[in-house]
């Protein structure tokens, strides 16, 4: 269990007072933003009252009121003698939107967000939700529930991985409510309280998430080439981990894609290990150059040990809330087992829509394709001449570069935050709370706007 002390809990905070509220009340909200980010993770032992309150330079009455409110609203559990610690897994109904999170909800208008690298609308995905749902009434006459996805999409999602190389029948998959849900229904049927994941360090915000609701242990794995450190997962084996989480093909932050030589290596270990592997693709069809969608584990890996994660999200629209999981089918019957106890099916409307998205996806990714590129050139550009001494790796895919700044990040997203940026600081992609000098910054954003975004950031 992580415990913070108070100085590190001030360099989070920054300047937290505004001056426009009573302390306690700004403390409180400072300290909310620094959770929902992922800054201070999950299991973390906040400084005992006195010793922050000294720090802080103010009453202890001030962080024991503070403390006192992040009880009550779900973000502490305190236990006599032992501390105050970030709760694993937060209900809160009425906390104010940020980190990871912050996009996807009613952001103030005067607020520039670089914090996700989540992609607007495509055209074809505008496009097909124009037109008018007449195939839905042949559903009207149904309950509506299908909890392993209608047939019809089903039989769509398995077509395109046949076309794309994979041989795979409509009963490997599952259709889910967006990715995050899939990763939540594939993290929790292998893994509970203890359990050792391994994962790559840096990794996707959102199955940091997922491990850390189900208090999993997250172990990261260091990257090497672009891929995970192959031999670093082999001496992970020895403390016997009951998954590996990973990204072989557009890996989320870095943008980069696995050598295929390491990734026929990573399966052959994962296969002779007998190691059960959650691969996320999600990102999968945003190549820029070579084939139109990455290579991945499938087919490498024997089926019954591959989770495989897929997604409408980034090829089509986020608004689209399909995702699913390819598997064996013994595996698929337990996921909709588990999947029935939280959630009885995905929308009907939703899941039509993404048949015929789905049967567009050649064109989708040349579109996407061309997009990215553009934008990728026009945004290196405004970070070379606003930030001449940042550095990032060139990346084979995805929607955002993982950039060094060669300075504390965290200061450097509250900085932005009190100007009225974000910006989503490396720890939040990290196991450890590490990765301290990255930003992750999206390549979409019109030139215009990132420039703002960046000269505000600067001041």
């Amino acid at each position: 269990m992580t415990a913070l002390d108070a100085s590190e809990v001030c360099r989070l905070l920054g300047g937290w007072t505004t001056g426009s509220a009573t302390l306690t009340d700004d403390l409180v909200a400072a300290l909310v933003e620094l959770i929902d980010a992922g800054l201070v993770p999950a299991g973390a032992l906040l400084p005992p009252q006195r010793r922050l309150a000294t720090a802080l330079l103010v009453s202890r009455g001030t962080v024991t009121s503070a403390y006192e409110s992040l009880e009550a609203r779900g973000y502490l559990a305190t236990n006599r003698g032992s501390g105050s610690r970030v709760r694993s897994a937060r209900g809160q109904l009425h906390g104010r939107p940020s980190g990871r999170l912050f996009s996807f909800t009613s952001a103030p208008g005067d607020v520039i967000d670089l914090s996700t690298g989540a992609l607007p609308a495509s055209p074809i995905a505008a496009d097909v939700l124009a037109r008018p749902r007449t195939e839905l009434t042949a559903y009207l006459a149904t309950d509506g529930y299908f909890p392993a996805g209608l047939p019809v999409l089903r039989q769509a999602i398995a077509d395109q991985y046949t076309r794309d190389g994979l041989p795979t029948r409509s009963q490997q998959i599952l259709v889910t409510s967006g990715a995050q849900q899939a990763t939540w229904l594939a993290v929790t049927s292998l893994a509970g309280s203890g359990d050792l994941v391994l994962t790559e360090e840096p990794t996707y915000r959102g199955a940091l998430e997922v491990l850390r609701s189900t208090d999993a242990r997250a172990e990261g794995i260091p990257l090497a080439g672009g891929g995970l450190d192959v031999e670093q997962v082999r001496h992970a084996l020895s403390r016997k981990p009951q998954a590996l989480f990973c990204q072989t093909a557009i890996h989320n932050p870095t943008g980069r894609s696995m050598k295929d030589g390491s990734r026929t290596e990573l399966a052959t270990l994962i296969n002779d290990a007998g190691l059960t592997t959650i691969e996320d693709t999600c990102s999968a069809d945003l190549t820029l150059a070579g084939p139109p969608v990455a290579r991945t584990l499938a087919g490498l890996v024997d089926p019954e040990l591959l989770v495989t994660v897929g997604s409408t999200s980034k090829l089509f629209w986020g608004g689209v809330r399909i995702g699913w999981i390819r598997a064996s089918e013994t595996r698929i019957h337990g996921l909709v087992e588990l999947r029935k106890a939280v959630d009885l099916a995905s929308s009907v409307a939703d899941q039509l829509v993404a048949v015929e998205l789905i049967a567009r996806t050649d064109l989708a990714r040349h579109q996407r394709r061309t997009m990215l590129t553009e934008a990728l050139a026009a945004t290196e550009a405004e970070l070379r001449c606003a930030y001449p001494d940042w550095h990032w790796n060139p990346i084979d895919g995805g929607s955002g570069l993982w950039v060094d700044t060669g300075q504390d990040a965290v200061a450097l997203a509250e900085r932005g935050k009190r100007a009225g940026v974000r910006v989503a600081a490396g720890p939040g992609f990290s196991t450890y709370d590490g990765q301290r000098t990255f930003l992750r910054l999206p390549v979409w954003h019109e030139p215009t706007m990132l420039r703002a975004g960046l000269t505000a950031l600067s001041s």
